[in-house]
């Protein structure tokens, strides 16, 4: 097997976040779960940032997030996500190229308005999305060259990308391609409204030995086990998959490969701002530890250095030097 060009490929919805605050009545006025995601069509989009505070806009998706942070630890990454050609579609594009990460897909004008995501940040720190995803749920096979997936040691996949037909037909394609070249297949479950539009699918993959590293929060997991047992939930799913990765927020996190488990508690922050991104950035770290092939506890240690820094400001992208902050942890 040929040495791999991309230690980590990401692919996933290609969106740019707009980030307002918002308090816990405008929430419930407007009908919304609080820290929940929801998918909205274009005129819902328009109407709720209509009544939206002042907002950012930062690129962002959850594959992309991961990519960012990969980058930033200095993990050769590229990135899989469709945008349109308009002008946020410019920003994302040059968002990402700017950090060194390779964009593999070209910009299209026959797929709509480019995927955005307004975020609603209450003063707990909690996240609501609200997502129309727009051209990133256009993202067709043919999008991506085949040797760009078979060329990438880990190809990372998040389930939020799995809801549309099309772009979900292009995942499974990708995971073929990856499995035949002999790569590592991660795959983050992403938010338990996708486990329950897809728990069947979800499962399907994990059963048919397709998935070498899961990812989920403790909610998640407890979804796709259909149990509020946390350590029942754990125990099946880590027998059923290489190397799971279980986030449990200001609890820490878990890592289970191969019958070992390790617990890593949560960073040390001097102020909670933004969860956006949390889980993203953990699997930036974690899968940066394996592409450089660290043990469980520094991979998820390394998670861990960059979920706490993404949470003390908003947006979903690292703002300080993850490699100054992981320090001897990676080379």
């Amino acid at each position: 097997m040929t040495a791999p060009r991309l230690e980590v490929l990401t692919i996933g919805n290609a969106i740019v976040d707009v980030i307002a605050n918002a308090d816990d009545a405008f929430l419930a006025e407007q009908g919304l779960d609080k820290a929940s995601m929801r998918l909205i069509d274009e005129a819902e989009a328009v109407r709720l940032y209509g009544l939206m505070g002042p907002g950012r806009e930062i690129s962002g998706g959850s594959a992309g997030n991961t990519a960012a942070g990969l980058a930033a630890l200095g993990i050769r990454t590229g990135f899989i996500g469709q945008v349109a050609s308009d002008e946020l579609g410019d920003i994302y594009k040059h968002d990402i190229e700017s950090q060194g990460i390779d964009f593999l897909v070209t910009p299209r004008g026959d797929v709509g308005a480019t995927a955005r995501c307004l975020i609603l940040v209450t003063p707990d720190a909690q996240r609501t999305m609200n997502t129309f995803l727009g051209a990133a749920q256009k993202l067709s096979r043919e999008a991506f060259d085949i040797e760009a997936v078979a060329d990438a040691a880990i190809v990372y996949l998040e389930g939020y990308l799995w809801d549309p037909e099309v772009p979900r037909a292009a995942m499974e394609a990708a995971i073929e391609i990856a499995r035949g070249a002999g790569r590592k297949v991660a795959f983050t479950l992403s938010d338990s409204f996708c486990i329950s539009r897809h728990r069947a699918d979800f499962l399907r993959l994990i059963d048919e030995g397709k998935i070498d590293i899961l990812f989920a929060n403790e909610a998640e997991i407890g979804e796709m086990g259909g149990t509020s047992d946390f350590e029942a939930a754990v125990a099946t799913f880590a027998a059923k998959v290489p190397t799971l990765v279980v986030t449990r927020s200001e609890k820490g996190a878990i890592a289970i490969r191969g019958g070992e488990r390790v617990d890593v508690p949560a960073e040390p922050i001097e102020r909670l701002v933004d969860t956006t991104g949390a889980g993203d950035l953990f699997a930036s770290g974690f899968l940066a530890g394996v592409a450089r092939g660290l043990d469980l506890e520094t991979s998820l240690r390394l998670g861990a250095i960059a979920a706490a820094e993404v949470i003390q400001h908003y947006g979903a992208r690292p703002e300080k030097d993850l490699r100054v902050l992981a320090g001897d942890l990676i080379k």
